[in-house]
């Protein structure tokens, strides 16, 4: 089978079971088009792409193809600001407020950064948001509501998924901190991405050629929900049954802009959505987090930085239920956190993120591992697809 799947790249002696893995994503698992790196110590061990990065021409994923990774994007905004605290820019433990004057109304006034981040905030819903067209969803446009927000909860009692608005809270953040005055998509490149040499976008340039990007396939019919029924959260699905329910008023966008079809067109791919365009070579994610699980020493990362980054979740008053995905999650200075009962992703240090349809980017500071999966073809898991669990899984049984 292996002669009839495009499948390119290496793995170093000792991690062949990866490739094997990587194989059966497309015989077993209905993969299309992927690609997978890993950073072990600093040195690049696994480095693989398969697959068609255009469904429907045939086009096949190369060496440089670049993908989405919807909701993998807030990892790297998380690692953005986690490099605003590192150079004394931004305290995770002071007020929103303090550096943002306008966001302190409406009961946001004591939020902190942490709390915030944490997504214990409560400024989740986007169903009044005033965005009509594509290019609508940019930060300068949903500022002004962002600032005006009402928490759904007492924050810092609870916590829910911001799914759609956390990334933009980010990019305020950087813009109010930075003391160049940037927006998140220049701090990443001029801090991150462009000392590491690697091509990763919050929002790519308008040089970025559309042939080097990978086609998402997303849900096509009602059958293909059906067919993954079982492995959605029941509870989730009846949530979204319900217009009032924080799920419907938080995760679904109401004039359905963030289509997943929509993602494959130009506006969308190059304004600045932070929770969700990222938009990058798959080696180079894992690159990016090589260095922060390395400790950074290209960029400079505080000691404490890493340390804050790599400390297991506080639970809220909550418990680990999600209020608005209705299912057990964990998440800390932007990053979605391994937990026990929920995605238990390599160990209690890593910080990282999953993307809709079964990507995930993360570091591992005590195996001291940059990990990245990312496909064309969407699934219906929350977390933990099967794709890239079979990778995780099969890397860890090598090196434990």
């Amino acid at each position: 089978m292996e002669q009839a799947i495009h499948i390119d790249g290496f793995v170093k002696p000792g991690f062949e079971k990866i490739k094997q893995v990587f194989i059966e994503n497309f015989t077993d698992r209905e993969e299309l088009g992927a690609a997978c790196c890993i950073y072990y110590n600093g040195e690049c061990v696994v480095d693989l792409w398969g697959g068609y990065c255009n469904h429907l021409t045939k086009e096949l994923w190369q060496e440089d193809t670049a993908v989405l990774i919807f909701s993998g994007t807030k990892g790297f905004a998380s690692l953005a600001l986690a490099l605003a605290h590192s150079k004394g820019y931004i305290d995770y433990e002071e007020k929103v407020s303090t550096y943002w004057n306008e966001f302190g109304v409406n009961g946001k006034e004591n939020i902190t950064v942490r709390q915030l981040l944490g997504h214990e905030a409560g400024l989740c819903c986007i169903n009044k948001l005033p965005l009509y067209t594509l290019s609508d969803f940019d930060t300068k446009n949903v500022a002004p509501y962002l600032e005006t927000m009402n928490p759904a909860w007492e924050p810092g009692t609870r916590h829910g998924y911001h799914t759609w608005t956390i990334g933009w809270y980010i990019s305020e953040l950087i813009r109010h901190v930075d003391p160049k005055g940037r927006n998140l998509t220049q701090f990443f490149n001029e801090e991150i991405a462009q000392p590491l040499q690697a091509e990763m976008y919050i929002g790519i340039p308008s040089s970025f050629p559309d042939e080097r990007i990978a086609t998402i396939k997303g849900i096509q019919s009602i059958f293909d929900i059906f067919k993954s029924f079982g492995s959605f959260p029941k509870s989730l699905l009846w949530a979204f049954m319900n217009p009032k329910s924080l799920a419907k008023r938080s995760m679904v966008d109401p004039k359905g802009l963030l289509a997943h079809d929509n993602f494959n067109k130009r506006e969308l791919r190059e304004i600045e959505f932070p929770s969700g365009n990222g938009i990058g070579v798959v080696r180079d994610m894992a690159k990016i987090y090589s260095e922060f699980a390395n400790g950074g020493p290209i960029l400079g990362l505080s000691p404490y930085t890493l340390s804050e980054l790599s400390k297991p979740p506080a639970q809220t008053g909550g418990g680990w239920r999600d209020a608005v995905q209705t299912i057990d999650t964990a998440f800390s200075l932007g990053f979605f956190k391994p937990l026990e009962t929920g995605s238990h992703y390599g160990n209690s240090s890593c910080f990282g993120h999953p993307g809709a349809g079964g990507s995930l980017c993360f570091a591992d500071p005590i195996n001291r591992v940059g990990f990245s999966y990312a496909m064309t073809h969407v699934g219906m898991q929350m977390f933990d697809d099967p794709r890239e669990t079979a990778i995780r899984k099969a890397f860890y049984k090598i090196i434990l």
